[in-house]
């Protein structure tokens, strides 16, 4: 078995792919350094769909907040409905903080962000990189912070909106030990399940890889649903009927009925940052020399939606994609 993750031996079995409560917390838990310096002061860079309720449950668990974003006047909407500091950019976010955290479209924009923050980031500092970005980047960004003496972790997260809103969120990590035991107090205001999963960018390459079983699940159940109103059943009781069954899955438990057949498509989570999740996995694929011939032509009908649909469409909506080439509206006429 090869190991893709620098200084951090490979396991035949991860505790990643375990879902009990003893993997949840890394098989013993992240048992936080005696001489740790506890994190207080965060600064918090992208207050968008998800960083929105990740800050104020930060704020909620009594850290000190100081938050930007992209969008002109969000920050200073959050600071007002919510709580914390509102500043203009990254740098003056992380002036004095203890930690950063990024939650940004793309690793692209946390590379940027990095640039403008590092002059400014204390010796010690800690930067906890929520986006769902691309594992070699990361690693590069990584480098060029230690050698100004700043610690680096991503942590990517999976539940959506409601599950952020209600800080119960799964956390794929990745980084070096000591650092993940530091960020442990930050991340438990957030999630409930803390993954280790190995060196730095392994938590955004189990994101990416979940995020492919996802989006294959979700397709082929769009089709099962088509296939079966064509043939006479009922979808709603198509989807009951899944969940009773061994055809269950996060789709036919969390989207079909919520943001499908009532014509909702608003989970809010971006088709874009799909598409780019799916490359960024067949990316790892790549890079670990892995045949992906299924999983590229997920990624082709997933990007085939973004073509036809456009840009600022939920990811449920690829829906509307099969629904097209089948002449069938999920639960309407034709």
């Amino acid at each position: 078995m090869r190991c893709w993750w620098p200084r951090v031996p490979c396991r035949g079995r991860s505790d990643v792919a375990a879902s009990d409560d003893r993997s949840a917390e890394g098989r013993g838990g992240l048992n936080r350094p005696r001489n740790a310096v506890p994190l207080k002061k965060i600064g918090f860079v992208g207050i968008g769909n998800m960083g929105w309720p990740m800050a104020a449950n930060l704020l909620k668990a009594g850290f000190e907040l100081a938050v930007c974003d992209a969008v002109p006047g969000r920050s200073a909407q959050f600071a007002e409905q919510v709580g914390g500091t509102a500043v203009a950019d990254a740098a003056e976010a992380v002036r004095g903080a203890d930690a950063v955290i990024t939650i940004l479209p793309t690793s692209k924009q946390v590379a940027a962000v990095a640039d403008q923050m590092a002059p400014a980031l204390a010796k010690g500092a800690l930067v906890i990189d929520m986006t769902s970005g691309q594992p070699a980047r990361t690693r590069e960004i990584a480098a060029r912070l230690a050698e100004r003496g700043v610690a680096m972790i991503d942590a990517p997260v999976s539940g959506g909106v409601p599950r952020a809103k209600s800080g119960d969120l799964a956390i794929m990590l990745g980084g070096e030990a000591a650092e993940l035991d530091r960020a442990e107090p930050v991340l438990k205001a957030m999630g409930s399940s803390l993954y280790r999963c190995g060196g730095i960018g392994a938590g955004q390459a189990m994101k990416a890889l979940n995020n492919l079983s996802s989006a294959g699940t979700f397709l082929m159940g769009i089709e099962v649903l088509l296939i079966g109103q064509r043939f006479g059943l009922d979808p709603a009781t198509m989807v009951e009927v899944l969940n009773a069954s061994s055809g269950m899955s996060n789709s036919s438990q969390r989207k079909f009925k919520q943001y499908v057949l009532n014509r909702r498509f608003d989970d809010g989570f971006a088709l874009e940052l799909m598409v780019k999740d799916l490359g960024i996995a067949l990316e790892v694929g790549r890079e670990t020399e892995t045949p992906t011939p299924f999983s590229a032509l997920c990624r082709e009908m997933w990007a085939a939606a973004l073509a036809s649909l456009g840009p600022g469409h939920n990811h449920t909506a690829l829906a509307q994609l099969s629904e097209r080439m089948a002449g069938d509206i999920l639960g309407g006429n034709k």
